[in-house]
């Protein structure tokens, strides 16, 4: 069991019959009456998200969990298969534990989340951003940048970005994988 202020981004905890992970949280202590922390839950199973406020001290009774590297071979369908990186142990798992799936390019190490109770996998944490190369992009239009103007891209993954106009086919760009969005372009 744990208390409010165990509270972290990434904790694992069972809320109502469900393994959530926190994606955020915010510790408030207003002026008047008690504290309280307001929280960010992602489901596990389903992957849906809700806020949730905990009063302060209240207990929650959290997952133990371990993490493991893994590096991504391919996909199969709604099958995403991975490899473990120090055993070599091949594992499949359902495209809705992924955060950012289309994000996802052959070869790209990431962190399995596992449920040591019933040693199964929880969730797939991505790297904090990806670097893709554009495949398809249309031509930016000159005299079109009055303001921050952006076109669609797709890129090797066959994801669809928002990037600047100056961005062409070829270009190798940072993605940040927990929004989607165009960070920079990558010189090589």
């Amino acid at each position: 069991m744990a208390s409010t202020s165990d509270i972290r981004n990434g904790l694992c905890i069972k809320f109502n019959n469900d393994i959530y992970k926190i994606i955020e949280f915010l510790h408030v202590k207003p002026g008047k009456g008690p504290a309280f922390v307001r929280t960010k839950l992602k489901s596990l199973t389903t992957g849906k998200v809700l806020d949730n406020t905990f009063s302060a001290g209240h207990k929650i009774d959290d997952v133990r969990v371990e993490t493991h590297k893994y590096q991504f071979l391919y996909p199969e369908g709604d099958l995403y298969h991975f490899m473990h990186a120090e055993n070599y142990e091949q594992i499949s798992l359902n495209k809705n534990i992924l955060d950012a799936a289309e994000l996802l390019k052959e070869g790209e190490n990431v962190m399995v989340i596992w449920n040591t109770e019933t040693d199964s996998p929880l969730s797939v944490d991505m790297p904090a951003s990806v670097v893709l190369e554009v495949t398809y992009a249309e031509p930016g239009v000159k005299g079109n940048t009055a303001t921050n103007a952006t076109k669609p891209a797709t890129v090797e993954t066959g994801a669809s970005v928002n990037v600047p106009l100056f961005i062409n086919e070829g270009d190798k760009i940072k993605i940040d994988t927990a929004t989607g969005a165009y960070v920079e372009r990558v010189k090589e």
